[in-house]
Order: structure tokens, then C-alpha cells, then sequence
């Protein structure tokens, strides 16, 4: 390999590690003027929402050997969310998570974790045709700024089920232009351990510690 190559297999590489950096980091980006969805709590009209999974999306990432990060998506998401915000510590939130569509940037590592586990064995990661994950809320606490909240419940994923706390924010409410519905959209964060979760395999000389950037829409149903 030529060193033109090897510079440009580097830069390329650098590229989307910095794209997906900016995936699993989206509770930074902010909206802007002009947009139809604003940072105005008067915006969110009370009732039953659903998630609109096409603008739905859980990226993931985790130490790999304390050398770098790996990191990934998941997209997809269905679910549903109750919200009224004249008592928004009622709220209830239930996602429904494919954790078939995962992936990462490597090809191969996608393929790994859901490479079928061997004859008589056990699958490293999630294995072939992995059953979907779920999240239901059990308790929203408003923080004092009105906006964000953490919002506790249990995860099933990888048939075991754990408490997880998220900690959310409200990003822009409005009528979506193209559905002309309302329309409300939250990031959130949360960390979990896999191997809680029977997804320990290398740990620790790859991370126990998995953190989780949510990015979901939801659309009121009629």
C-alpha cells in the first residue's frame, strides 16, 4: 500500500468516526428559526402520541480497549407516549426497540453481533432473529427547569429485565408540515451494563459500560 493510500484509508476512517460521533451525540444539535418544531412548552398539546419510526433512532457506543470508541445504531423504533403538559410527571413512555436492525460502521462487527450462536453453544452477542427490546416507563420526575426529566423504567432486552434511568429532554413541539400533525420530540441519555444483560462477552478488555443518545419523534394520534 502506498502512503497516498494509507492517508486516505486514515482520513476516510476519520471521517466517519466523526460522522458517527456526531450520531451518538445528538442532544447537542439544537433546532432553528423557521423550523415548525420550537423549544415552546405551550406547543405540546395533551394526548396520546406515536412514535414516528422513521425519525427514530437509539445510537450506542462503548470503549474498545480504552483505545478508541465503537459506536452504532439503532433504528426503528415504535411505541407510544402519553403526555399531558399540565402534569407531565403522569407521563408514560413505552418504546419497542428491533434490536435485529442494529449496526455498526464495520461491516463485519455488525455481523458479529448477531452471528448465530454455535451448535449446542451460545450466541457471543445477540445471535440470529434477536427478540425486540422494550422499555416501559414506571415514574417521570420533572427536573425545575421544566424541560428535562429523568424518566425511570425497565428495559427487557436479551430476555433479562433491569431498571433504567433516562435522562430527557424536550427539543421542539408543533404541526409536522408534511402529516399536518402534532408533532413532539425528545433526546434522552442512558448507560447500561451488557453484561447485566448476558452481553458480557470480552469484558473488560472491551467495555462493560454501554451508553445509549435516543433521538424520537412522536406523532398524536387522531
Amino acid at each position: 500500500m502506498t502512503r497516498f493510500s494509507r492517508t486516505l484509508k486514515l482520513s476516510l476512517a476519520l471521517a466517519a468516526a466523526a460522522t458517527l460521533t456526531a450520531v451518538a451525540t445528538v442532544p447537542t444539535i439544537a433546532g432553528s428559526p423557521g423550523q415548525p418544531g420550537q423549544a415552546d412548552k405551550a406547543a405540546v398539546v395533551a394526548g396520546t402520541y406515536a412514535v414516528d419510526a422513521g425519525h427514530a433512532q437509539i445510537g450506542w457506543g462503548l470503549s474498545h480497549m480504552g483505545f478508541n470508541d465503537t459506536l452504532g445504531l439503532i433504528g426503528g423504533e415504535t411505541g407510544t407516549l402519553v403526555i399531558d403538559p399540565a402534569n407531565l410527571a403522569a407521563s408514560k413512555v413505552s418504546i419497542v426497540i428491533p434490536v435485529s436492525k442494529i449496526f455498526a460502521a464495520d461491516a463485519g462487527l455488525t455481523a458479529h453481533l448477531l452471528k448465530a450462536a454455535p451448535a449446542g453453544g451460545k450466541a457471543d452477542f445477540f445471535g440470529a432473529a434477536p427478540a425486540d427490546a422494550t422499555f416501559e416507563s414506571t415514574g417521570v420526575a420533572v427536573n425545575a427547569d421544566g424541560v428535562s426529566a429523568k424518566i425511570t423504567g425497565n428495559l427487557t432486552l436479551n430476555g433479562v429485565t433491569k431498571p433504567v434511568t433516562v435522562d430527557a429532554t424536550f427539543v421542539g413541539a408543533g404541526i409536522n408540515p408534511m402529516k399536518k400533525v402534532a408533532t413532539v420530540g425528545f433526546h434522552g441519555t442512558a448507560s447500561i451494563k451488557r453484561s447485566e444483560f448476558n452481553l458480557g462477552t470480552y469484558v473488560p478488555v472491551v467495555a462493560d459500560e454501554v451508553h445509549l443518545s435516543i433521538s424520537i419523534a412522536f406523532e398524536k394520534k387522531a
